[in-house]
């Protein structure tokens, strides 16, 4: 898995400071409006609100738009969507298998745009089931190494985190990550803070049982599948499980 968080932290960095900044914060702003609407308003009493907020913050959004969607998501300002979660699975080249998750106010638009951005750039859909029993619903934290006046390693995070039920700490190069189930995520998160540890972001993910290595022209084409995907408004996530080396992904850069 590492090969792919990897990429996935260095695509995320990219997205935060190239031309795509306002289609980020559209998807990060509408992730806040369903979390409000679901486990209300307060993000101290709703652990998903608090992460999605924490989440637009480090990428800069602006907190007006973030008090804003809060209020449309639990009703105190007008003007929130009945959004629903979607997921499509399908394969990218190389027989790497891909689950793209949704969140649309239109159904027959965001399959639409999903139909085409696999069909154009290689891909090709699945059945329902087909590709979703190679992933396993986690929690996954991503932990930056150089912190305010201080510089952290994988043993400073393992201390942290191993009593909260954590299964997994992993180094990533400039980034540490921890994986456990998605019901500890918020411990885990807490033991991080209590630490004084900061994080880059704490989420429900799906992460892979088991990954498939390809090299840099599959995997360029795969890069290439992924981006169409993410552009279309609709897209939220893209989960994959290929496997890359760093050498590719230098050459990749």
């Amino acid at each position: 898995m590492s090969g792919h968080s990897k990429w996935a932290t260095t695509k995320h960095k990219k997205a935060v400071v190239d031309a795509r900044r306002g289609k980020l914060f559209a998807k990060l702003i509408k992730n806040i409006e369903v979390a409000a609407r679901t486990g209300g308003g307060d993000p101290t009493g709703n652990p998903t609100l608090f992460d999605a907020i924490q989440k637009a913050k480090k990428s800069s959004v602006p907190n007006d738009n973030i008090d804003r969607a809060v209020k449309r998501g639990s009703g105190l300002e007008a003007g929130g969507a009945d959004y629903q979660t979607i997921l499509y699975e399908g394969y990218a080249p190389g027989g790497v298998a891909l689950l793209v998750e949704c969140l649309t106010d239109n159904r027959n638009r965001a399959a639409g745009d999903v139909r085409t951005a696999m069909t154009r750039n290689g891909g090709s859909m699945a059945d329902a089931g087909s590709v979703s029993y190679m992933f396993t619903r986690k929690g996954v934290l991503i932990v930056p190494k150089a912190q305010t006046g201080k510089e952290i390693d994988e043993d400073d995070v393992l201390d942290a985190v191993l009593d909260a039920g954590a299964e997994e700490v992993s180094d990533l190069g400039d980034s540490i990550e921890v994986v456990c189930e998605p019901t500890d995520l918020v411990a885990v998160r807490s033991a991080l803070q209590e630490s004084g540890i900061d994080y880059e972001s704490a989420e429900a993910s799906f992460v892979p049982s088991v990954t498939v290595g390809v090299d840099s022209a599959h995997a360029a084409r795969i890069f290439r599948l992924i981006e169409a995907l993410e552009d279309s408004d609709d897209v939220q996530n893209v989960f994959a499980n290929f496997d890359v080396s760093d050498e590719v992904l230098a050459q990749l850069a």
